[in-house]
């Protein structure tokens, strides 16, 4: 320790080195700070299953006196390759009463076609064209065609199970809930990236998400797999066709209302995550800008006690969403100027560079995030593991490029994934 602490200050006697590791130490500090804190989510999702479970024995299903009808609404453009998956699953659905509103967003392809003929060959779907407005206009024109006491927005590329529509149900388990997500898998595992996505996916939502309901401050509801209750929706408003999170910031405007965001669990909708870099550098920019546009909106919840819990959270959340991000690049950019001044921040040897990297920890919490959530078969991909690091990197970078568009104010356009039809689920 000695050794290191020795090699570590070599080279801060020069201004330029007492910066960089100031930088590195209070960074570092912060890094290390805000990981202690998210470690907590580890008891509070399992103190979120422990009151599911009490739930569920005492039957407490508070919100309906009897099984609702449900609207599904689904919107597309451009997505033909897609969205005869997505509407096949939903009608093998294990429910009775629901129907799909199928709303496209004046494709170019033959997404328009493809619903028409779901609509003529099933009577549980209807399908709606309209001039390219964008994904909140279509969703708040299939929301008001719809007349189901529960609405479910999904994505065209979501593939639902045969019990996602039950299982999204059973979140509304006390009278404060307006609102339940479920837990969107990739549905695409056919690349290195898509599967390490997909063991992170479980942190995300495996680990997270169970948190954060416990303590009422789930931030998002996500677009591919949320469920609102109609009166939820009407108090709160509709989506905002303005900015390009609009599922977030909808989900702010819930809490706002004085209602309460659920996670279930069990609530599986599978959908298309990047498989190339730049899809998935589009798609992080697109969910950082949205964030950055969600926060603008409402600033005045941070902090405020009006909004309970959840204001307070909003404080952290952005701190952590925005600050954080940056700071770990700043972090690592001190790293080599460290290492010219004669300073040695890492320490030597595979095992302190594998423990300065976290990559023991990530194992450690993925293997528990995948036991949480049921998906053994999803281990096969820990081997990417290694290649963590590098995302967290281009998520800053993400952040960085959000944050210059938002001050410079360029335009917010939804850059949409290029659909593969890829379906790994089951493999």
């Amino acid at each position: 320790m000695t050794e290191f602490l020795n090699g570590f200050f070599d080279g801060i006697t020069t201004p330029i080195g007492m910066v960089v590791v100031g930088l590195f130490m209070v960074g570092g500090g912060l890094i290390l700070g805000m990981g202690l804190v998210k470690l907590c989510f580890i008891p509070m999702s399992l103190a979120f299953v422990a009151r599911e479970r009490r739930r569920a024995k005492n039957n407490k299903q508070l919100v309906f006196e009897s099984r609702p009808r449900v609207s599904i609404v689904v919107p597309g453009y451009n997505e033909e390759v897609v969205i005869s998956n997505c509407v096949e699953s939903i009608l093998r659905s294990n429910y009775e009463d629901f129907e799909v509103i199928l709303v496209d967003d004046g494709s170019t392809d033959g997404t328009a076609r493809i619903m028409d003929e779901w609509a003529a060959k099933d009577h549980r779907v209807s399908s709606i064209s309209q001039p390219n407005a964008g994904k909140g206009a279509a969703l708040n024109r299939g929301f008001a065609a719809s007349d189901g006491e529960v609405v479910l927005f999904v994505d065209a590329d979501g593939v639902f199970g045969e019990e996602t529509i039950n299982e999204m149900l059973k979140g509304f388990n006390h009278p404060s809930i307006g609102a339940v997500c479920g837990d969107d898998r990739p549905v695409n595992l056919n690349t290195v990236q898509t599967r390490l996505l997909t063991v992170i996916s479980h942190l995300g939502t495996g680990v997270v998400r169970r948190a954060l309901a416990l303590i009422g401050c789930l931030p998002i509801v996500s677009g591919n797999s949320g469920a609102f209750l109609r009166s939820a929706l009407n108090v709160a408003g509709n989506l905002d066709e303005r900015i390009i999170g609009e599922d977030l910031e909808l989900t702010w405007r819930i809490h706002k209302a004085g209602y309460q965001v659920n996670f279930a669990p069990r609530a599986l909708v599978y959908a298309e995550s990047p498989s190339t870099l730049r899809g998935l550098w589009k798609q992080r920019v697109r969910w950082a800008r949205g964030l950055l546009q969600t926060i603008k909106i409402h600033k005045s919840m941070h902090g405020n006690p009006r909004f309970g819990a959840f204001g307070f959270f909003l404080v952290f959340n952005t701190f952590n969403m925005v600050a954080m991000p940056v700071i770990q690049l700043l972090v690592l950019l001190s790293i080599p100027v460290m290492f010219l001044l004669g300073s040695n921040p890492i320490g030597d040897g595979v095992w302190a560079f594998l423990a300065w990297l976290g990559i023991l920890v990530s194992i450690a919490l993925a293997i528990y995030a995948i036991a949480l959530n049921r998906a053994a078969a999803d281990l096969r991909h820990l081997w990417t593991i290694p290649l963590w690091p590098i995302y967290s990197v281009l998520i800053g970078l993400t952040m960085l490029s959000a944050l210059f568009k938002e001050i410079t104010n360029k335009p917010a356009n939804w850059n949409k994934l290029d659909r593969s039809g890829v379906v790994s689920v089951g493999r």
